[in-house]
This record gives C-alpha cells, sequence and structure tokens, in this order.
C-alpha cells in the first residue's frame, strides 16, 4: 500500500467514526486488532468496540495537524471539535498490517 493510500485510509477512518460507519470502521481493521488508550490498555477489536464505539457518530469534526507515515505506522495529531463546539487536541499512532489497521495507540492532548 502506498504512502498516499494509508494517509487517505487513516483520514477516512476518522471520518467514519465520526459518521458511526461502523461496517467502514471493522473492515479497516485486522482481525488480531489492538487499542491502547491511558484509559483502556489493550482491549482487543471486541473491547474497542464495547468500550469505544458508544462515542462514534456523535458528528465530530477533526482537523488533521499531522499525518507522518513511516512505512507500517502512521502518526496523527488531530485537532476535533464535538457537537457542542468543545474542543480537544490528541495523537494517535495507527500500525498497518498490510491494507488493514492492527494497533491504535492513543496519547490524549488537551482541551482547547
Amino acid at each position: 500500500m502506498s504512502s498516499a493510500n494509508r494517509l487517505q485510509r487513516v483520514q477516512d477512518l476518522y471520518l467514519a467514526f465520526a459518521s458511526g460507519d461502523r461496517e467502514r470502521v471493522e473492515r479497516s481493521f485486522a482481525e488480531q486488532f489492538a487499542f491502547s488508550s491511558p484509559l483502556d490498555v489493550d482491549l482487543d477489536r471486541s473491547g474497542y468496540f464495547e468500550r469505544c464505539w458508544p462515542g462514534a457518530g456523535q458528528g465530530q469534526q477533526f482537523e488533521f495537524v499531522r499525518l507522518i507515515d513511516t512505512g507500517e505506522e502512521v502518526i496523527v495529531t488531530y485537532e476535533m471539535t464535538q457537537r457542542d463546539g468543545s474542543r480537544g487536541r490528541n495523537t494517535e499512532i495507527l500500525t498497518f498490517d498490510g491494507e488493514q489497521i492492527s494497533r491504535v495507540e492513543v496519547y490524549f492532548g488537551w482541551n482547547l
């Protein structure tokens, strides 16, 4: 997969989350997917959908501040605006296994 395709796939993932398009997100994740954040360390695929998915589909808006492709990983810093106007900034590392995302590491930023 080319760098441009990986970067587009990552951006599409965030848009799918914001719109609540679970099918699209599920297709993006590898079967052996793992998710970690300061609140949830090493969730598997089903754990991610149980703990994190309830926040999807809220019409969040993402502004991508940083998108860096290192080959197997994409580093993303984004500023997100919630429907109520509140804003925050996070950085995440998404690891690819072929064309699918096998791991997401979230590093919380701050409120804007």
